[in-house]
């Protein structure tokens, strides 16, 4: 297969996954037309959109909301799978109540289509890898940057899957940018796909799909050393989610009209397929692993803000029982656990409800 090939497999199993200025002087987000700048306005309706140097790199972010209300920054998960295009249609309804932020992380969206290669190649993955440590990084430098452009004191912190990581991460090294941190799809050691393996391959025999049976004797048992593999496996993952689990309204994910061009889609599916790669790693591209640093029960066992976590029932990426017992072991000054029935790893309409719920108990 060829790399070309490669990356098109990659990015068609990614996407079933999950359905997220100048040199040396301050940035600030530009508004698009109709909104308003950043001013000293004590109350008004904001609509900002557009890229902030954070570390080094322009990264997109949008802003919207009522500026008195409390900010929520969004982590998306994948990698690879912004919320930014969809936001619109989650979220709108939200901006009486809140100051709603979405990035697209670096390597994803906006962000990577920003200065995207031609071509998505192996010499790119190896000269341009993504670590943890450098995405907590630019989530903190942005934190900051929206704090001072703002005018507030901390940040609400929402991740989701992927996201989770990072969200963690920062809470756990900054904590007083932040009133609270809450977990969807909480990640706590994702390099274990044997447990997957065996969980999917038992759904499989019950349900006599030879087809997925099929893939799995193929694969054999993992590790695998390229990211095609582990694709495989998250596609049959994602196959049983949809069976068990009430899904999210169709309106919910189609493309914003702003995101819905021919640039922007070259620009997602490529990001997507970098960060994928990046994420579970691939021998043959020469790419480490980024998920084989992660061990959050090991190293973030504690928390200086309060954490809520928002767990699917029927989850198999993030099972309840992992997610559970990072939840039981972590120390926080206030903590609380929602395990939603007929929910998956990706978002429904009762997670929103479970989101809003919290967000709107958070003290600020």
């Amino acid at each position: 297969m060829s790399t070309s090939n490669l990356f098109s497999v990659i990015s068609h199993m990614q996407k079933k996954i999950i359905l997220f200025l100048l040199f040396c002087i301050p940035v600030y987000i530009f508004a698009k037309p109709g909104g308003n700048r950043m001013g000293a306005d004590p109350k008004r309706t904001i609509h900002e959109e557009g890229f902030i140097k954070i570390n080094g790199i322009e990264q997109w972010v949008t802003i919207h909301g009522e500026s008195t209300k409390p900010v929520i920054l969004f982590l998306h998960g994948g990698p690879g799978s912004p919320i930014s295009p969809y936001s619109n249609a989650l979220f709108s309804d939200w901006e009486k109540d809140f100051i709603i932020v979405q990035w697209d992380q670096r390597g994803t969206g906006k962000t990577y289509g920003r200065t995207a290669p031609e071509e998505l190649t192996p010499a790119f993955l190896q000269a341009n890898p993504l670590t943890v440590d450098q995405m907590v990084a630019d989530g903190l430098e942005l934190t900051a940057h929206l704090l001072k452009q703002l005018d507030k004191k901390k940040v609400i912190l929402f991740g989701t899957s992927w996201g989770s990581v990072l969200g963690v991460k920062m809470a756990a090294k900054r904590p007083q940018l932040f009133y609270a941190y809450i977990g969807h799809s909480q990640i706590t050691d994702p390099s274990d796909d044997l447990t997957l393996y065996h969980k999917v391959y038992q759904l499989a025999q019950k349900n006599k799909d030879t087809t997925s049976l099929d893939i799995l004797k193929s694969l054999g048992l993992p590790p695998y050393t390229e990211a095609k593999n582990v694709g495989k496996i998250f596609r049959i993952v994602k196959k049983y989610e949809r069976l068990n689990s009430t899904p999210a309204p169709d309106s919910w994910f189609v493309l914003s009209a702003a995101y819905d061009n021919e640039a922007y889609n070259r620009h997602s599916s490529d990001g997507d397929d970098y960060s994928f790669v990046n994420y579970v790693g691939d021998k043959r591209l020469g790419v480490t692993a980024m998920r084989a640093t992660i061990n959050l029960v090991e190293d973030n066992p504690s928390f200086k803000i309060p954490v809520y976590f928002i767990q699917g029932m029927e989850d198999l990426l993030t099972p309840k029982e992992a997610s559970r017992k990072y939840f039981n072991s972590i120390k926080a000054p206030a903590k609380q656990y929602y395990l939603l029935p007929k929910t998956a790893h990706g978002f429904n309409e009762s997670v929103l409800a479970t989101m809003y719920k919290i967000f709107k108990s958070i003290k600020t």
